[in-house]
This record gives C-alpha cells, sequence and structure tokens, in this order.
C-alpha cells in the first residue's frame, strides 16, 4: 500500500470549561447522532470532507468494517476506557492511555496505529512504537483539558524560576520534575532532560518514592489534585504544599513558601472529574445506606478522602469486575465507562455520582464519521492525521517513560 502524508494545519485548541460542559444532558442517551448534528454543540471540530456529516451511523458502521477487512492486520485499533459505544466497538483492545501504548508496542505486524483517544496519548504510542509504525488520531481537535493547563513555555519558564532560586549547589538535587502521564510529549521530554520521571495514576506513589531518592522536593505536573492525594497518602501534610499559578511570576508564591515546600503543584485539573463533589457522595448513601464509593484519584481530596475506593481507570474496572453480586456502586469517573460497566455488570447496582451526564467532550470528539474518515484514507493511499513527536523529544521522553517503568511493582 503506498500511502502519502496529508498533514493538516496543527491545531492549537485549548479545552475550556464551557466546551468541556458542551454535551452535559440530564437523560442518559449517549447514542451518537450524525457530524452534522454534532458539530452544532459549540465546541471546535476538525473540518472533514462535506459527505461525512450527513452519514447515518448504519452506514458509517457498515463502512469502518469494509475498510478494517480491507486494510487486514496492518491496521490496529486502540480505544480509550472513556471512548463513546459507536466506536470503541472497533477496536482491537480498549484500556487506559499508558496501557494501550504499551499494547501497541507489543503489535509489530501492524503499519498503522489509530488511537481512539487524545493527542498526548497518541503521542506516548508514537513515542514506544517501532520507527516504521504510524501513529494516526481521528480528530485533532481531541485534546485534552488537563494537558492544556501545562503549556511547554510555561513549564520552562517554572523550571528556569525554579532553577534560578535553587542554583547553589547541593548534595541532592533540590527540585525532581514529576509529569502525570496526561501531559504532552514535550513536558516528558523535560522530565527526562531534568532527572525527572513520568507516572501514572497507578503508581504515583512508586514515582514519588523515587523522587525523593533523587531530590529534596517535587515538582508535579499538570493535575494538582492526583499530586496532592498522593501526597497526602504518602504522609505529606497540606503545609508543606504549594500551587504553581503559570500566570504568576514564581507561580504567585514567596520564595520561602517556595524553599519549604515538599510538593510544588501546578495548577492543572480534569475538567470531568472536578465534577464529582462530597455532596453527591451524601445523596447517593442517602439513597443507597450500603453503598460502595468508587472514585478516580483526580477528583479533589474532599471527595477522595470520602471515597471507599479510589484507583486508576484500569483499577475501577478491575474492583466492579470483582464485586459481589447485588452490591451497589456509586463511580466518580467519566460516564462512558460508568456506563459500560453498568450495562456489562447487571448484577450490580452501578451508577454514575453526577447525575448531570457528562461525558469527557475531548474524547468525545473522536466521532465514528472521523474514524471512518482516516481509515478510508489509509485504503486511498493516503494518511490523515500522523502523530509525530521530534526525535529529541522521543530521545527524552523515553527517558523518562523508561524510569517509570523500571519503578518497582
Amino acid at each position: 500500500m503506498n500511502i502519502k502524508t496529508f498533514k493538516p494545519r496543527k491545531l492549537e485548541i485549548p479545552v475550556t470549561e464551557i466546551e468541556q460542559a458542551s454535551f452535559c444532558r440530564l437523560d442518559d442517551n449517549l447514542r451518537s447522532k450524525t457530524l452534522e448534528e454534532e458539530f452544532k454543540s459549540g465546541v471546535k471540530w476538525q473540518k472533514v470532507p462535506l459527505r461525512y456529516l450527513k452519514m447515518k451511523p448504519n452506514e458509517i458502521d457498515s463502512e469502518i468494517l469494509k475498510m478494517k477487512s480491507i486494510i487486514g492486520n496492518k491496521l490496529y485499533i486502540l480505544g480509550h476506557h472513556y471512548q463513546r459505544e459507536e466506536v470503541i466497538k472497533f477496536a482491537d483492545t480498549t484500556g487506559d492511555s499508558f496501557k494501550l501504548s504499551l499494547d501497541a508496542s507489543k503489535v509489530k505486524d501492524a503499519e498503522y496505529i489509530v488511537f481512539c483517544g487524545v493527542h498526548f496519548m497518541a503521542e506516548t504510542a508514537d513515542i514506544l512504537t517501532q520507527p516504521n509504525q504510524k501513529v494516526i488520531l481521528p480528530n485533532m481537535a481531541a485534546g485534552c483539558s488537563m494537558a492544556d493547563m501545562a503549556s511547554t513555555d510555561e513549564v520552562k519558564r517554572c523550571w528556569n524560576e525554579l532553577s534560578e532560586i535553587f542554583k547553589t549547589s547541593r548534595t541532592k538535587q533540590p527540585v525532581i520534575p514529576v509529569t502525570y502521564m496526561n501531559s504532552t510529549a514535550s513536558i516528558k521530554s523535560l522530565c527526562g532532560k531534568n532527572n525527572g520521571i513520568v507516572c501514572t495514576s497507578s503508581n504515583a506513589k512508586q514515582a514519588f518514592d523515587w523522587a525523593f531518592e533523587q531530590g529534596e522536593r517535587i515538582l508535579f505536573i499538570p493535575d494538582q489534585h492526583l499530586g496532592r492525594n498522593t501526597a497526602k497518602d504518602y504522609g505529606i501534610d497540606e503545609s508543606e504544599m504549594v500551587i504553581w499559578d503559570p500566570y504568576k511570576k514564581n507561580g504567585g508564591l514567596e520564595i520561602d513558601e517556595i524553599i519549604n515546600a515538599k510538593i510544588i503543584l501546578w495548577k492543572g485539573h480534569c475538567s470531568v472529574h472536578t465534577r464529582f463533589t462530597t455532596d453527591q457522595i451524601e445523596e447517593a448513601k442517602n439513597k443507597y445506606p450500603d453503598v460502595n464509593i468508587l472514585v478516580h484519584p483526580e477528583c479533589t481530596n474532599e471527595v477522595v478522602s470520602q471515597a471507599d475506593y479510589v484507583g486508576s481507570t484500569e483499577y475501577i474496572k478491575n474492583v466492579i469486575e470483582t464485586a459481589e453480586k447485588g452490591s451497589s456502586w456509586a463511580i466518580g469517573t467519566e460516564i462512558n465507562l460508568v456506563k459500560r460497566l453498568a450495562h456489562t455488570f447487571t448484577d450490580k447496582n452501578i451508577f454514575c455520582l453526577d447525575e448531570m451526564v457528562c461525558p469527557c467532550a475531548t474524547m468525545y470528539r473522536v466521532h465514528p464519521a472521523y474514524l471512518l474518515w482516516v481509515l478510508e484514507g489509509l485504503v486511498a493511499g493516503i494518511m490523515i492525521n500522523q502523530i509525530t513527536v521530534s526525535k529529541e523529544d522521543q530521545k527524552f521522553s523515553k527517558i523518562s517513560l523508561q524510569r517509570m517503568l523500571d519503578l518497582p511493582k
């Protein structure tokens, strides 16, 4: 197959809180509409040829299956847990962002990795897969509000300011950068260059262990809530944590505050997980006194401290799989995963903590029509929306990722 690469103009679309709420509704009908109808939601979408706008779901499904059959084992589709049902049903494997990237790295026969997720996930897949494998993101507007809260320039400026504050020589490195997986390749690269590490929501505590062996304090990017929850679990008091505001000189902090801090938290958050509240927990317990509260560690510490179980998307999935029949579960994470678990495990009472149904607005931009568009491109010999990470960022991102992979399990 002789493939030409179509490179669209790079989209710089920070996701706003208003956009994140654009797909919220009170009913639980998350079935996809035509792309033309979904374009009216008020969010930014990548432009596609007009023929895709009016295609009905059954037409799209039929054509996707046909394209998959034509491309065969040269194609491998990754589906994130938060993806809509109409897309994830075509995935060859499902999981969280890092698991999917590792899965892709093990599939040597596939030339084309289509990542039905968001931009930073596709970047990680490009870093971990083989040079001959091409990673494709169906919709280039599928970014991540959290990752957008830590731009490369802002983090570099932060690092330079911290380096100036701690310029005197020390036995240990004064600050160790730790970035959550939900960050751009350039941030992972910055960590690799500066003796830092990447972490997931599953191994953040082990990453803290590693970081404190190397240095005196941690700069945690970009999710303040995962950072705070991990630090508290680690035994660090709130008084030893500060929040770095990237829009202010020295993060809006006094020099003494920075010097006395054990944890410097980047001022970022997940727009989905900060919707969950303690009032919702109270309401769930009033309705179902024996309910189990299961939340993601990107939730606020107030919510996490009142939960019965806290963990990553894979952890949440595994807990529900092994839960007793007849048990009740109020889950604080993205609605598509919650609904999928409820439909799969009908012997349990599973519902979302938030009655307002709010899918991840960036993940939701991977409409089935976009998946069809990139697959038809491959069949026509055109590679649409290939994600490529620079050689330098690949090199140093691999260093920070490998440090994470070397952490004790």
